[in-house]
């Protein structure tokens, strides 16, 4: 059986069976050198919240059950309300058993100090496993952030006073601005930022943030493996596809977007059956794909090309569906 039939096959005997694909093995892998261990597959949290508190919760519940013990939130998600539903969802000790992230977009530590109050106590927890330097995206927020009171600050004294295990940041609009965060400090632990499979072709946070990240030991989160929907919508390939070449590029773990209990089944069940593509498999679909449209009408969180200025500057948490069996990856 070729490979291909044989992954195919895979992810549809998993998908098909809610109890296999509970009992089968979620891969994990080392978040850099924090000492963490994170399954490859994290749940969103701004996507988790889009049908409400009750399916927030649903979700959180059934991802515990297939095995993800890494979960993503940020203050700035659905007004604080994605914080507060892990909180609900991990009442009576289902806390201990996962690793909570979340972020702030505050550039001065006094704000930031703050938002991280408001996640502590929203999420029900003394700790935040990763606290993330929330989507950077231009050298002025570099220049505020370490400046003096500004958030640097704050994540460095929330790591000292133990409210925060881990920090780092996260970010899509310029990878130029993930280096030069990379350059002014080596507080960060992890990084996240868009991995896909059109994301080479354009401002590539691929090409030039994983080598450096990888170099310092960093934890690297993978995001927007779909482009929040646009790759899958605009036929350029499928979610699987989109899936399978962001895992293959070896983040430590991939953050996506699910709405239902159906989409995070299907879109765990290609994690678990997942092989890595051979760098031939990953060059046809390269090339393929740099045929095709690519920039900012795939990526619309990425910098503008010059003289489209008036686009308007993407937020993340702001929409992006993806339109197929596999759902919302984003």
């Amino acid at each position: 059986m070729q490979r291909r039939t044989f992954l195919h096959a895979s992810v549809g005997a998993l998908a098909a069976s809610p109890a296999l694909l509970a009992a089968s093995d979620m891969p994990t892998r080392p978040l850099g050198k924090t000492g963490l261990t994170v399954s490859q597959f994290t749940l969103g949290g701004y996507h988790m919240r889009v049908g409400g508190p009750r399916s927030g919760i649903h979700l959180i519940h059934r991802a515990i059950e297939l095995g993800v013990t890494h979960f993503d939130s940020a203050r700035g998600y659905h007004g604080g309300d994605s914080d507060a539903t892990y909180g609900n969802a991990l009442a009576g000790g289902l806390r201990r058993k996962v690793l909570l992230m979340s972020k702030s977009n505050k550039r001065d530590a006094a704000s930031a100090m703050t938002e991280l109050e408001d996640t502590l106590r929203d999420m029900k927890t003394d700790y935040l496993d990763l606290w993330v330097c929330h989507e950077v995206g231009s050298m002025d927020e570099v220049d505020r952030i370490f400046a003096p009171g500004g958030a640097a600050e704050a994540f460095r004294k929330a790591r000292q006073q133990g409210k925060a295990r881990h920090i780092g940041f996260s970010g899509h609009r310029d990878p130029e601005v993930h280096l030069r965060m990379m350059r002014e400090t080596d507080q960060w632990e992890t990084v996240q930022m868009p991995i896909n499979l059109v994301d080479p072709h354009y401002l590539s946070f691929l090409t030039t943030v994983m080598p450096g990240a990888r170099k310092r030991g960093m934890g690297v989160l993978a995001m927007k493996s779909n482009a929040m929907g646009s790759i899958s919508q605009k036929g350029i390939a499928t979610i699987e596809e989109c899936l399978r070449f962001t895992l293959s590029q070896a983040p430590d773990s991939l953050v996506s977007g699910v709405e239902t209990i159906e989409q995070l089944e299907q879109n765990v069940a290609v994690v678990k059956a997942f092989q890595p593509m051979s760098k031939a498999e990953q060059d046809t679909l390269l090339t393929r794909t740099k045929k095709g449209e690519t920039g900012v009408g795939v990526e619309r969180y990425k910098k503008p090309v010059v003289g489209a200025q008036s686009m308007p500057t993407y937020l993340d948490g702001e929409g992006g569906r993806g339109g197929s069996r596999f759902g919302a990856t984003v």
